[in-house]
């Protein structure tokens, strides 16, 4: 596999602009949400507690969680807590009745778009069309500014 660096530096080379960049700021954690939210619509046959069932989320989650742990462990332990604030919230919208598969459908669709106007404005096309694993380096990408600004390492 190949070194974390190496995944964000070439992630990085499509997304110089500063527009570009504030669209990824709102658009990559609004499609990671929504693909949360779609996934948690998919209840399993085991309840977790009284008020709680196993869903697809949790286990694709956990999944995400060992690739991550394969680049780099601090990134998915920051990641890890994303991934619980976006259950969280899943739970939270379903909790108010909300259709929350319709939800994330919107989200989804909004949040794609402005992903698409952002690399029209970069000028280049996204890197996940290079390689459909830049889908999973987006989230890491954005999580390795919050680490520089933190003095984390990564």
């Amino acid at each position: 596999m190949r070194p974390i660096d190496a995944w964000l530096n070439e992630y990085g080379e499509s997304h110089q602009n500063p527009t570009n960049k504030l669209v990824h700021w709102i658009c990559v954690p609004s499609i990671f949400f929504s693909i949360v939210g779609l996934l948690y619509s998919v209840k399993l046959p085991l309840p977790i507690t009284d008020t709680l069932q196993l869903n697809l989320a949790m286990v694709i989650l956990a999944l995400v969680t060992l690739y991550y742990l394969r680049l780099s462990v601090t990134l998915a332990i920051g990641l890890l807590f994303f991934t619980g604030a976006c259950l969280f919230l899943a739970q939270q919208i379903e909790n108010q009745g909300l259709m929350l598969w319709k939800v994330s459908v919107a989200i989804f669709v909004i949040a794609w778009i402005g992903q698409f106007w952002g690399h029209k404005v970069e000028g280049k096309k996204p890197s996940f069309f290079k390689d459909v694993q830049f889908l999973m380096i987006g989230p890491a990408w954005l999580m390795h500014f919050i680490y520089k600004k933190l003095g984390i390492p990564y």
